[in-house]
């Protein structure tokens, strides 16, 4: 049975889009090692859009493998994206891929037309990396806001402090960031009303089940061990991230000979 078969599922898209509802593109950067927990917020929010049409973004069509063991199939590869997105969203992806000069330089292109720039966890890395974030407040998640600095930053927001909006672009930590980044979006787009009504539409409400969901309130024995996990992983970051900077910058601003 195919999606279009089901007539619940088309009451859904007719209400939540009613006909000759403006299309509002949202591109999702995916490739393999996504952090699904990082992009779906985004995705739930904007089933409630009008005029929505999701773009899950890689290279090719080909199944990738969100970390883990959640295959998915983007819809729209670099080459075929609209020339403008009304948002860009980008959650963690492995450094590996963050750090693709390909990823980046997409990234970078499609975000000098996008209205709204989302930066979800380390994917905010990638913002960083193409030099969106220069002169910019932002956010991340815990393990990786040291380097915000290193990528122009002028002033870094400690993850637990939610979303930062400076301008187009909305940074946020992980997990629930992506919602509350969306909502953002949703207000800024379309009104406070229908960022009320899409909160409603998924009961967003979250409840911490022990209170340690930010850095500031967990136990420092955790938090040490999670550091200390993370810990390969942000080195790699950071190499991949600065030179990406760096080349950018410098060609924006190339010595005199």
């Amino acid at each position: 049975m195919k999606p279009t078969d089901l007539p619940s599922m088309n009451y859904l898209r007719s209400a939540a889009s009613p006909a000759g509802a403006r299309p509002f593109h949202v591109g999702i950067v995916i490739g393999p090692g996504y952090n699904p927990m990082d992009m779906v917020g985004i995705h739930t929010v904007a089933t409630v859009i009008p005029g929505a049409q999701i773009h899950f973004l890689w290279k090719t069509h080909d199944l990738v493998e969100g970390y883990p063991s959640w295959w998915t199939r983007p819809t729209t590869t670099f080459a075929e994206a609209p020339d403008k997105l009304d948002v860009l969203a980008v959650p963690m992806m492995m450094p590996e891929v963050q750090n693709d000069p390909e990823v980046i330089a997409f990234v970078r292109t499609k975000a000098k037309l996008a209205s709204h720039i989302v930066g979800i966890c380390n994917g905010v890395l990638v913002l960083g990396a193409a030099g969106l974030l220069i002169g910019r407040r932002a956010t991340t998640n815990h393990n990786s806001l040291p380097l915000l600095s290193e990528l122009g930053v002028s002033e870094v927001v400690p993850a637990d402090l939610g979303v930062v909006q400076d301008g187009n672009i909305y940074t946020a930590g992980p997990g629930l960031g992506c919602y509350e980044a969306m909502f953002r979006v949703v207000e800024n787009a379309f009104g406070l009303e229908a960022a009320q009504f899409a909160e409603v539409a998924i009961e967003y409400d979250p409840r911490p089940v022990y209170g340690m969901g930010v850095a500031s309130q967990a136990d420092p024995k955790l938090l040490k061990r999670f550091e200390e996990f993370m810990e390969p992983l942000v080195k790699d970051y950071r190499i991949g991230s600065l030179a990406a900077y760096n080349a950018v910058t410098s060609s924006a601003h190339p010595t005199a000979a």
